[in-house]
């Protein structure tokens, strides 16, 4: 079994930066792949970026391209801590913001916010809330 918990959201004002973290513990050896997702207050959900292991390909939504960057703290694997650097925050951006985590590539379906692409998913976080507004 893996565990994941996200940290690291909060009110930041339209233009700042947060980076959010995602610890995972338990059986961390299976992990193959990390993703981010967020919901929005109206309940819309978005595949924000993932990622395989070592980074060897990564996803972003058109939305967030070129402010947003996914990564992990081991060169090896994306098993242990992920990050979601977000910078040029817009009010859009407000969300619940989960990290999940699967133990096999990611497929173009797993990344469409779609009951298919949402079970892909092995393993979820709590998520953890970004606010942008001044």
């Amino acid at each position: 079994q893996v565990r994941l918990a996200e940290s690291g959201g909060g009110l930041v004002q339209p233009g700042g930066s947060l980076r959010l973290s995602c610890t995972a513990s338990g059986r961390t050896s299976s992990i193959y792949s990390m993703t981010w997702l967020r919901r929005f207050p109206g309940n819309e959900r978005e595949f924000v970026a993932a990622m395989t292991s070592g980074g060897l390909r990564t996803y972003y939504a058109d939305s967030v391209k070129g402010r947003f960057t996914i990564s992990t703290n081991s060169r090896d694997s994306a098993k242990n801590t992920l990050y979601l650097q977000m910078n040029s925050l817009k009010p859009e951006d407000t969300a619940v913001y989960y990290c999940a985590a699967s133990d096999s590539d990611f497929s173009d379906y797993a990344v469409e916010p779609t009951e298919d692409g949402m079970d892909y998913w092995d393993y979820w976080g709590r998520g953890t809330l970004v606010t942008v507004s001044s």
